[in-house]
């Protein structure tokens, strides 16, 4: 049996996993050609696969739709997400990372900035 400071012990890092949140605006994705929307989609698998090279690609996760419902506190659910808002989350990935650092310099080449969008990464506090 090992005991917790064995790892420490061999100086083995432990990586840390982070969430990186795509944020864009729906409407200038749904006006691309579908060349643009091709093309688009090469940069988003070559930067994945480069994340994947590096054997730091936890999930690749899923784009997701413009839609969805909104559960509050009180049991009331209303359609969302908010229309007033621009930019929704259109999609996520999971990574590792030695530190926030790390993390932020893998999500400055997401595809997503490109066109406009954003990422937030946040790190997974594994309970």
């Amino acid at each position: 049996m090992f005991h917790d400071n064995y790892f420490t012990h061999l100086n083995l890092k432990t990586m840390k996993e982070f969430l990186l949140l795509f944020r864009t605006d729906y409407d200038k994705v749904s006006k691309a050609s579908p060349d643009q929307a091709e093309a688009m989609m090469k940069k988003w698998m070559d930067w994945l696969g480069g994340i994947a090279a590096q054997n730091k690609l936890t999930s690749k996760g899923n784009r997701l739709q413009s839609s969805g419902r909104i559960v509050k506190s009180d049991a009331i659910v209303t359609n969302g997400p908010y229309t007033d808002i621009k930019e929704s989350i259109g999609g996520y990935t999971i990574i590792k990372a030695d530190n926030y650092d790390e993390a932020v310099e893998m999500a400055k080449g997401c595809p997503v900035l490109l066109a406009g969008g954003n990422v937030e990464v946040r790190e997974i506090d594994v309970i």
